[in-house]
């Protein structure tokens, strides 16, 4: 967008650099818009890939610049031009048939606890309804956790994390009270509510491409009666470029975990200064 954005705004006279950079950004702009408007994507999706897709126009712009420089230097010489307009359909191509390869990440956050591992594994198994959320990113939309809930116990027994757009369905793998609680995850939930003018949209990328497989409490007992709770999930996505996306999917899912033992933390220990 932001090449041919430049090519044609040059096509009748020399432009300059500065000009050129800021007409490929503007077509993002308009098309962020209309995708807002059409209900195909909401606000926090397109401000997360907006650094990808201004580094892309502005990539694009800075080409159309070169272009049309040496178009006008040569007066009348259109090869660079035509050679643009032909291998961009061939970039497509290219693009469409190379499988993306989908990696599993591992994010791990940990909290110290005053109480001993006994107690806080009660919490673990099904913790209690959480407050409403004060973080920005769950208040704009992104899925967070409310309540655990289990049924059964031991191994196959099967835990329910209630998010605020689901449940995720987590049959129980290994059960060592109160030292480890492994989980596989069945079923996902989407990751988020889009934030967006109308009252509900559901872009393709909300589903099949974040996905959760595997979570584990680990309790490890401290001097002092205390304990280190520890949480970890693993996880893939299908959003190209990865290694973007995932600062993103790691931070999100350290908050998560961090709501999550934060107020098992509280709950302990103030369960334990009652008794």
């Amino acid at each position: 967008m932001g090449l041919f954005a430049v090519l044609l705004y040059s096509l009748r006279q020399p432009r300059k650099q500065n000009e050129c950079l800021l007409v490929a950004i503007l077509p993002l702009v308009l098309m962020a818009a209309l995708l807002l408007m059409l209900a195909v994507e909401g606000i926090i999706c397109m401000l997360m890939a907006a650094p990808i897709a201004l580094a892309l126009a502005a990539m694009g712009g800075y080409m159309g610049y070169a272009i049309q420089s040496a178009r006008w230097g040569r007066r009348n010489s259109t090869i660079m031009l035509s050679v643009t307009l032909m291998l961009t359909p061939s970039i497509y191509g290219m693009e469409r048939s190379v499988p993306l390869q989908t990696e599993t990440f591992e994010v791990k956050s940990a909290i110290e606890v005053n109480a001993s591992p006994e107690r806080v594994w009660k919490q673990v198994v099904a913790f209690s309804e959480i407050p409403a959320p004060t973080e920005l990113i769950f208040r704009a939309g992104i899925a967070y956790p409310i309540r655990a809930e289990i049924h059964g116990s031991g191994p196959g027994a099967v835990r329910y994390c209630m998010f605020s757009t689901g449940p995720f369905v987590e049959p129980i793998e290994v059960w060592q009270e109160p030292r480890l609680l492994r989980f596989r995850v069945t079923e996902n939930p989407a990751p988020m509510y889009e934030l967006s003018p109308y009252s509900h949209i559901e872009p393709p990328h909300l589903h099949g491409y974040f996905v959760s497989h595997q979570g584990q409490f680990l309790l490890t007992p401290l001097p002092g009666g205390r304990t280190r709770l520890e949480g970890t999930t693993w996880y893939s996505n299908a959003l190209w470029p990865q290694a973007y996306w995932s600062h993103w999917s790691g931070y999100i899912i350290h908050t998560i975990h961090m709501r999550v033992l934060q107020h098992i933390k509280t709950e302990v220990e103030t369960e334990a200064r009652s008794q």
